[in-house]
């Protein structure tokens, strides 16, 4: 029995308030999908198995390079943090796993793993920190780390990853991101070739250590930290990379690492044809690397991202499992509120692509009909499928409405009495 922190009862009886307005859309919905020969019952069984994990760190307050404002019973440490994934995962019934972040959640993993259990939770990919230093630590990364100039420096960081496997073998995770600021500020600081020649050699002894059934996803950032240069800063980067180490490297997607217009979804559409998508952290951005809520700034471009997906899973790529994982940063808002829409949205996104009808896309694309074929997107788009994914949580034990049910539980306020308030810092995106 899951150590639940909000009681199932407040949940359903949220629920039955809401539940007769909620029967009446979903049949309302039905009906007409069943006019455009879509079973509704058929896509809210997809959307009630699609999940999508959360990362630890997510459920703190994040920041800027300039100042970090603490919010209301942030969580101590990775015990804290799983108790408001679980949270989470009450709610919406879309966040079984979490993905955690090493040196920040480093505990005894025999704790880890019956704390996990206890709430009802698994462990996703294990993620690497390189881009900061920990106390401690021998060698400083402000200048680099897998690309390092100095060798004891990248055998360190090598190490550090070794480290996060090990974590991860432990707790039952099967994937490890590795994400580096490394780069430079002023043309000349570095060369190029020779700085992403050492990040290969890293990356390829942190290969070396996968267990057989575990996956490598690199991540690419077009730039922060480093303004000037990113050593990996690119999809073509990064699928070098895969190719480069193996068959178990995979490129990993994170929506806000792009420049903005930048066609993600054809990034999307490459990667998937040459075998080489890992996966997502999905978030949302207006500029650059923002860390937005996901959908906040572009549903369109997140559901033309899953349009892709739902494509290759019905052509039935070979080996496509895609790993889904929130990245986000939540400066002004409850960070617990800002993943619970998240998940929706993603869930959301997922749910629209599956309504495409496919036969008519694929009839306008050869006749090269480009209204219609970009109608038969947005007709799919426009569908409102809220209901689907109410009735997908209503089923599983979730809130019809997560938002309304975290708020009338008083979690937040529990909590903030429970633990000590933040001394607001300095700087630093969390």
């Amino acid at each position: 029995m899951a150590e639940f922190r909000i009681a199932q009862d407040l949940i359903e009886n949220e629920n039955d308030k809401r539940a007769a307005a909620l029967k009446a859309d979903y049949e309302a919905l039905g009906a007409t999908l069943t006019r455009r020969g879509v079973d509704i019952e058929a896509i809210t069984r997809k959307v009630a198995e699609f999940f999508v994990a959360v990362p630890s760190w997510g459920v703190g307050t994040g920041g800027t390079r300039f100042a970090r404002f603490p919010g209301a019973g942030e969580p101590r440490g990775i015990f804290d943090k799983l108790d408001d994934c679980a949270v989470i995962n009450q709610l919406t019934q879309a966040t079984p796993n979490v993905s955690l972040h090493i040196p920040w959640d480093r505990a005894d993993t025999s704790e880890l793993k019956a704390k996990g259990d206890a709430l009802g939770l698994g462990f996703d990919a294990m993620n690497s920190n390189t881009f900061s230093d920990a106390p401690g630590q021998a060698y400083s990364y402000k200048y680099g780390s897998l690309s390092h100039t100095n060798a004891a420096t990248r055998a360190q960081a090598v190490e550090h990853n070794l480290e996060c496997i090990e974590i991860g073998k432990r707790i039952g995770s099967k994937a490890l991101t590795v994400w580096i600021g490394d780069g430079s500020n002023f043309p000349g600081q570095s060369n190029f070739t020779k700085a992403f020649e050492r990040y290969l050699t890293s990356m390829a002894d942190i290969y070396k250590a996968l267990p057989d059934d575990w996956k490598l996803f690199s991540e690419h950032k077009m730039y922060e930290p480093a303004f000037y240069s990113t050593v990996v800063q690119d999809w073509g980067t990064n699928y070098l990379i895969a190719q480069t180490l193996g068959p178990k490297a995979y490129c990993l997607v994170d929506l806000g690492h792009h420049a903005p217009n930048t066609n993600i979804e054809m990034i999307v559409a490459r990667l998937i044809q040459f075998g080489k998508l890992g996966g997502f952290h999905f978030n949302d951005s207006k500029y650059g690397d923002d860390d937005l809520d996901a959908g906040v700034i572009d549903p369109y471009r997140l559901f033309l991202v899953f349009n892709e997906l739902v494509d290759a899973e019905q052509r039935g790529v070979n080996d496509f499992n895609p790993a889904h994982m929130i990245d986000q940063s939540h400066n002004v808002t409850d960070p617990i509120e800002s993943l619970i829409n998240s998940a929706n949205e993603i869930r959301r996104a997922y749910a629209q692509a599956l309504l495409v009808d496919r036969k008519a896309l694929e009839g306008y694309q050869q006749d090269n009909d480009a209204l219609m074929a970009s109608e038969t997107l947005k007709r799919a788009y426009r569908a409102d499928v809220e209901p689907i994914l109410a009735e997908a949580r209503r089923r599983a034990g979730g809130a019809i409405d997560p938002i309304a049910a975290y708020r009338a539980s008083g979690y937040r306020n529990k909590v903030a009495a429970e633990r000590p308030a933040s001394v607001a810092g300095g700087g630093g995106i969390i």
